[in-house]
């Protein structure tokens, strides 16, 4: 009995115990970095949003990306109307964008409609680099300057930080805040400081167009912007991270609209998982070195609702298991380890979060966010297309 005990709690402390390693070190690394020094201002940027029936932000999104410091002669706003059945083009038009306006029933999808973009910016031959912004996000004056300078210090893609817009609307979006600056920030700001790929987050990226000539963009699955991030990796290349520029999008506050846009990128990156660690591994031993090896492992490291639901069912058994066999305390012991590690990489997001005591309130409700997400993912999977996440009013 005791050998079977054992086992099981082996199999719960694996995994377990190396994802909260993993976590600990890049929240132990996640001190800021400096800067770095200004730009020329000379690089041309084409700022390209994708936008599938936008009528209802559109003119937010462009409002604010033209208020960029940057030159008015060095970047054009370029909206790609994506299959619209509404005024989002015309609207675009309107607020001073130019729009490029896409119509294929077969290839939907926002892989397809960014695929449509640059190959566009790259015919026009005008642009250096190309910056991808969402329809429903405001974004910092300095981003196109933090993009530039790493350009001209060597970098050839860049993610800036992706916060949330609308972070005090209710308790989810507030989690919401705290778990995307743990998964954006913590970790990127240490992946940074240890020269490795921060990733591609789908809002607020530049690429430049000598690097898409070498990695053409063909990542069409429902989360396309990690898979293009591993495409990256996996042809030598790092994404590198401007923290000090940000853009920042609106998160679904109802339980209805945020279900259905869970579903959907957790399945994207179970996808993900079965069709690209191993290809990162294989390059980890080669070529791609510690990136791909880094790669590799945040898609194996599963999200934090589920390494807490490990750690829990460890501490659980374990100390179950100690009423009646002590020689099982280690797995006590690792599973009590593997929860502070958690509390330590949370609370590091909430510090850097700015959602203010509310917010740390507002973890209390954790355990229950936790379980709605392990109900939402057994059941049935959702579409591959490109389905619009109902806005919300500013």
């Amino acid at each position: 009995m005791t050998t079977v005990v054992n086992s099981i709690l082996f199999t719960l402390a694996l995994p377990a115990t190396a994802a909260c390693l993993y976590l600990l070190v890049l929240t132990l690394l996640s001190r800021a970095q400096p800067a770095p020094l200004r730009s020329s201002r000379r690089p041309r940027f084409d700022v390209i949003v994708p936008a599938h029936n936008e009528a209802a932000v559109i003119e937010g999104v462009v409002a604010s990306l033209r208020k960029l410091d940057w030159p008015a002669e060095g970047f054009r706003i370029l909206v790609i109307a994506d299959n619209c059945t509404d005024a989002t083009a015309a609207l675009a038009r309107a607020a001073g964008a130019e729009v490029l306006e896409r119509h294929d029933t077969q290839c939907r999808g926002k892989g397809y409609a960014l695929d449509f973009a640059f190959q566009a910016s790259q015919a026009h031959g005008w642009a250096y680099a190309v910056v991808v912004v969402d329809a429903d996000t405001e974004v910092s004056a300095n981003l196109l300057e933090a993009f530039a300078a790493r350009i001209e210090s060597g970098a050839k893609v860049i993610q800036a930080h992706y916060a949330v817009l609308n972070s005090q609307d209710s308790w989810r979006t507030r989690l919401m805040t705290i778990a995307m600056a743990a998964f954006h920030r913590v970790r990127s700001r240490a992946r940074e400081r240890l020269q490795l790929s921060c990733g591609i987050r789908g809002n607020g990226w530049c690429i430049t167009h000598r690097l898409l000539h070498q990695v053409p963009y063909r990542a069409f699955s429902l989360t396309e912007d990690i898979e293009y991030g591993i495409d990256l990796g996996l042809a030598g290349y790092r994404v590198h991270y401007a923290d000090e520029a940000h853009v920042a999008a609106m998160m679904v506050s109802g339980e209805q609209a945020a279900r259905t846009q869970r579903q959907r990128w957790e399945n994207g990156r179970w996808q993900l998982i079965r069709s690209k660690t191993l290809p990162l591994l294989q390059a980890a031993m080669g070529h791609g070195g510690k990136v791909c090896l880094d790669l590799a492992l945040d898609l194996l490291v599963l999200p934090l609702s589920y390494v807490a639901v490990n750690v829990a069912l460890l501490i659980a058994l374990a100390g179950i298991a100690l009423l009646w066999e002590p020689s099982v305390e280690i797995w006590l012991w690792l599973g009590l380890g593997g929860g502070l590690s958690l509390l330590l990489y949370v609370l590091r997001g909430w510090q850097l979060s700015g959602v203010g005591l509310r917010g740390l309130v507002d973890l209390l409700r954790a355990p229950f966010f936790v379980l709605w997400k392990v109900l939402l993912m057994l059941r049935p999977r959702g579409s591959a297309e490109w389905i619009r996440t109902k806005r919300e009013p500013l």
